[in-house]
C-alpha cells in the first residue's frame, strides 16, 4: 500500500470540507437578491443565475397565490391597518380592520399591492380601480354601502369555504415566498456527512 496518497489519512470531517469548498455560488449582492426576491418570486434567484430555482419558485408561488385569489373571487387579499381612522369610510367599519392575513399575503410582493392602492382609494371615497377584487369590505353602517349589508357577511355567504381556502392558498404563497428569500439572501444549505470521526488507532507499545 503505497502512502504517497494524501487522501487516505484524512477523516470524514476533512473529505466533506473538501467537498464544500469545491462548491461555490456566486450570490452577489444578497440584500439586492432579498429585495427583488419579496417584489417578485424567484427575481432574485434569477438576478444571481440560479434559474432552475427561480423558475420554479416564481411558477408554483405566483401560481398559488392567484389560484387562491380566484377561489376567493379576488375578495381574499385586502389590506388593514389596524383599529385607526383612516377617512369617511373607515370610520364606519373598524371592526373589519384586523386582516392579518395581509401581513403574509403582501410577502409575495407586488402581485399584492393592488389591494394597498384600493385601501387608500376607499379612504378616500374614490371607486375601486378593478371591479371590487383586492378592496376592503364595507361595514353596514358605512355611507359608501347604501343597502346596509354586512359585506364580508355577504361575501363568505356567497363563496361558502371557498373564501377561507382562497385565504389559505394565498397566505401560504407569502409564507413561501420568505423561505425562497432567505435562500436568494443566505444561499442553500448544504449538509455535512453526520458520521462520527473516529480517531485514529494509537500504535501498540512492543
Amino acid at each position: 500500500m503505497s502512502h504517497s496518497d494524501p487522501d487516505i489519512f484524512m477523516t470524514h470531517g476533512d473529505r466533506d470540507e473538501m467537498k464544500l469548498d469545491e462548491i461555490e455560488i456566486d450570490l452577489k449582492n444578497p440584500l439586492v437578491a432579498a429585495v427583488l426576491g419579496w417584489l417578485c418570486p424567484g427575481a432574485g434567484h434569477l438576478y444571481q443565475r440560479r434559474y432552475a430555482k427561480g423558475i420554479l419558485f416564481m411558477v408554483c408561488i405566483l401560481a398559488t397565490f392567484f389560484y387562491g385569489l380566484s377561489l376567493g373571487g379576488g375578495h381574499v387579499v385586502y389590506a388593514s391597518f389596524g383599529a385607526e381612522k383612516h377617512g369617511t369610510a373607515a370610520k364606519s367599519w373598524k371592526r373589519f380592520l384586523s386582516r392579518w392575513h395581509y401581513g403574509c399575503q403582501v410577502c409575495v410582493g407586488v402581485p399584492a399591492f393592488p389591494a394597498l392602492v384600493e385601501r387608500f382609494r376607499m379612504d378616500e371615497g374614490k371607486d375601486p380601480l378593478l371591479g371590487g377584487w383586492m378592496t376592503p369590505p364595507y361595514g353596514p353602517e358605512s355611507p359608501e354601502n347604501p343597502g346596509g349589508h354586512d359585506q364580508l357577511s355577504d361575501w363568505h355567504s356567497e363563496l361558502h369555504f371557498f373564501f377561507e381556502i382562497g385565504t389559505l392558498y394565498t397566505v401560504v404563497a407569502g409564507l413561501l415566498n420568505v423561505l425562497a428569500i432567505y435562500d436568494a439572501f443566505g444561499g442553500p444549505f448544504i449538509p455535512t456527512s453526520a458520521e462520527p470521526e473516529t480517531p485514529p488507532p494509537e500504535d501498540e507499545e512492543s
